[in-house]
């Protein structure tokens, strides 16, 4: 599914059908972006904090529908990020969406294959440069190493949604697994890794409210979700897994020219095996970001931001992290806060450029497990800056 033979497949056939198949029943829409970044006394862009090219998306989605109530989504990507998420194609989604009888105010669909998550404020809009407030996300939802994981399931997703005089009410539920890749094996359990990681199930529950003014949103989320690793025979790491529980809470207000939005998140993680047989670590950790968006006039839009995370919420300053490990580990590997701002240039219709400063303080984003074989050079205070332009059509 990831890739390039399937990727110029799916573009090669999207072409074609465009061609082939009936106006009104195909839909196709692309992206092109690319961009120049720079992390500094930090690996999390590049090394040795090189001025880096690694921001490229490139991107094209197409809707067939095969009747009224029948269809075929999908979105093939490029995608080159540096040390953020792995480079190369891969198939986002690709899903039958199925929408169901209408019962009284309620509408329902039924997407079955490599479905779009919908749980988080970003999660189905993440994957399109020109939908997201910032280039790169607030790390303590949208964690750049999972990227491909958090994007979507291949499985099952039921979406619920009831319009009426006292507001909107949206429901969504789904059921399946990711294929984990050696780069994100890598990223959970360190670059020495060679095993299998295997994400056994992630099941996610979310629902959204907004009165009838549209002005403002409520949303609460939930997922269960676990993963095995399976060691290969020449490695030194052993039969291991990882539990995760999030439970998230959301908030969006729009007004005429400025946009609030605002998500908190508590995460519930068990880890055993992998770097010992009696290895076991447990923790409790939240985070959770505030933006503010105003648009000055139809063509600049100003950011601010502020993100943060600690892995454990009864060891905020990291302290206990470095004691436990001896200091192998610094403390600011607990925790991660960050300060943003950001300016969008929409100079034509379809074109944007993008750029934003991000100042950092910690390191708790940039690893899942931080560990003897997982520990980034990074700085305690470190920086990050990007311009991106971006074309879609």
């Amino acid at each position: 599914m990831k890739s390039f033979p399937a990727i110029f497949v799916f573009f090669f056939s999207s072409l074609v059908a465009r061609h082939c198949l009936a106006e009104d029943a195909f839909s196709w829409h692309g992206f092109l972006s690319q961009g120049i970044s720079q992390s500094i006394d930090s690996d999390f862009i590049h090394e040795d904090d090189e001025i880096s090219f690694d921001l490229t998306e490139l991107g094209i989605n197409m809707r067939y529908d095969m009747n009224a109530s029948l269809a075929v989504v999908g979105q093939a990507v490029y995608l080159n990020g540096g040390n953020r998420y792995e480079r190369g194609a891969r198939i986002d989604y690709l899903f039958v969406d199925w929408r169901l009888p209408d019962m009284e105010n309620w509408t329902a669909n039924i997407n079955l294959g490599r479905f779009k998550s919908p749980h988080w404020l970003y999660s189905a809009t993440r994957d399109v440069p020109q939908t997201r407030s910032t280039i790169i996300l607030p790390q303590s939802i949208y964690f750049d190493n999972f990227r491909d994981v958090a994007l979507g399931s291949d499985g099952v997703l039921l979406q619920l949604y009831r319009s009426s005089d006292e507001g909107n009410l949206k429901i969504n539920w789904s059921y399946g697994s990711s294929p984990m890749s050696s780069y994100q094996t890598k990223a959970l359990l360190g670059e020495f890794a060679q095993g299998e990681l295997k994400q056994d199930y992630a099941h996610q529950f979310s629902v959204f409210w907004q009165p009838p003014s549209l002005d403002w949103q409520l949303g609460a989320s939930w997922l269960d979700s676990d993963f095995t690793y399976h060691p290969s025979a020449n490695e030194n790491l052993f039969e291991g897994g990882r539990t995760v529980r999030l439970y998230t809470l959301s908030a969006v207000y729009y007004a005429e020219n400025w946009e609030f939005n605002a998500e908190l998140q508590r995460n519930h993680s068990r880890d055993f095996g992998g770097y010992s047989p009696a290895f076991f670590d447990e923790n409790k950790g939240e985070g959770g970001y505030a933006q503010i968006r105003y648009m000055l006039n139809s063509q600049f839009t100003l950011t601010l931001g502020y993100d943060m995370y600690v892995s454990d919420r009864n060891d905020r300053d990291g302290e206990k992290l470095e004691a436990a490990t001896g200091g192998v580990i610094p403390a600011y590997f607990g925790y991660e806060k960050t300060a943003t701002v950001g300016v969008q240039w929409d100079p034509r219709p379809n074109w944007r450029i993008q750029a934003e400063h991000h100042w950092v303080n910690g390191a708790g984003r940039l690893t899942s497990i931080p560990g003897p074989q997982n520990t980034p050079d990074t700085a305690e205070y470190w920086r990050m800056w990007a311009v991106q332009v971006m074309y879609w059509f």
